[in-house]
């Protein structure tokens, strides 16, 4: 656990990471890792205030938690993602969550899953984009609830407000990082679809790894 910014931490165990903002009568909390990463615990060491909980997506390393936290909103697109676990509340374009002084504005990029969100506090200039802008990667493409069209839409979507953004948290890998990585993941992207990146066998995963000049996808076509 990370103090990051004021009110404002980090959850990281490691594989995946989450954040906390703690305001004055709740407390926002965004994603929920995985079954044994213990989010729960780790708010409930921070914070006693009444938590509401928001999905960047419904990956199970992102709402294999939930259950702990009894609701949690998700954007309807990615409800088939979750066999069990806490009630869903619907998520979409334009939802505002304001918690102390942060004010986060959602935003759908599908692609990466069908219900991918990202949070955007245009006041601090953050992004809070789940798995879909990331330093390097691996960014996983694979499987039947992702979609490389709109992936390359939504980072397209994501461009246009870069100039807006200052400071970039990924749920994986490096951080913080700047907004060039919009731009850079949606060039690898690009390429990926034109089929220019050499794809190599995953060791263990139905998938193959391709490596563009910024960007490794997990892609499987």
């Amino acid at each position: 656990t990370k103090l990051f910014m004021d009110h404002f931490y980090i959850l990281d165990d490691g594989r995946v990471r989450q954040f906390l903002i703690v305001g004055e009568d709740e407390a926002l909390l965004i994603d929920t890792g995985f079954p044994d990463s213990h989010v729960y615990e780790a708010v409930q060491s921070i914070t006693d205030l009444p938590v509401r909980v928001v999905l960047t997506h419904g990956d199970m390393d992102h709402a294999g938690g939930m259950k702990d936290f009894g609701k949690c909103r998700l954007h309807k697109a990615d409800w088939q993602l979750i066999k069990d676990g806490a009630e869903l509340e619907p998520l979409q374009e334009g939802d505002i969550f304001q918690c102390g002084e942060y004010c986060l504005e959602t935003l759908e990029i599908p692609g990466h899953t069908y219900g991918s969100v990202a949070f955007f506090d245009r006041e601090k200039k953050l992004l809070l984009p789940g798995d879909s802008v990331q330093k390097d990667g691996p960014i996983y493409m694979f499987g039947m609830h992702r979609n490389l069209d709109l992936y390359i839409e939504s980072q397209r979507k994501l461009c246009a407000i870069a100039d807006q953004v200052e400071t970039i948290i990924p749920c994986h890998h490096d951080y913080p990082i700047g907004p060039e990585y919009i731009e850079r993941n949606l060039e690898d992207a690009e390429a990926l679809r034109r089929g220019e990146l050499p794809g190599e066998k995953h060791p263990f995963m139905p998938c193959f790894s391709c490596k563009g000049k910024w960007t490794e996808f997990y892609y499987d076509k």
